[in-house]
């Protein structure tokens, strides 16, 4: 029997959009120019030893490309952590004319049941 899916956050969306921060670091921007709109990517929850965990946002080649706001990985990290499921697709990809933090919007669904 498959585990059961936790409880999902009170007060929290389903489905969402967020852009993706911390493109620009340790070199994650050189591979902004492998995604394109309706490409899905991975959500991975940190490690629960870190001090402020984040949900890190991977292409499907498993390169790290930023994170999910910390207002969003403060509510999703734990669900995540705790066995939720959620699945990522890109909306919108730009280019270096876009400040960084909104390179890249994602458009997440949480499985909810």
């Amino acid at each position: 029997m498959p585990p059961s899916m936790p409880p999902f956050p009170d007060g929290q969306p389903p489905c969402f959009r967020s852009t993706v921060h911390g493109t620009v670091f340790a070199g994650r921007d050189r591979f902004l120019t492998d995604v394109h709109a309706g490409d899905t990517v991975r959500l991975i929850a940190d490690p629960p030893v870190q001090i402020d965990p984040e949900v890190w946002v991977h292409l499907e080649t498993g390169e790290p490309i930023g994170h999910l706001p910390a207002e969003i990985g403060r509510w999703l990290w734990p669900w995540l952590s705790g066995g939720g499921v959620a699945e990522a697709r890109a909306l919108e990809v730009r280019g270096d004319e876009a400040p960084s933090w909104r390179r890249v919007l994602l458009e997440v669904s949480c499985r909810t049941a």
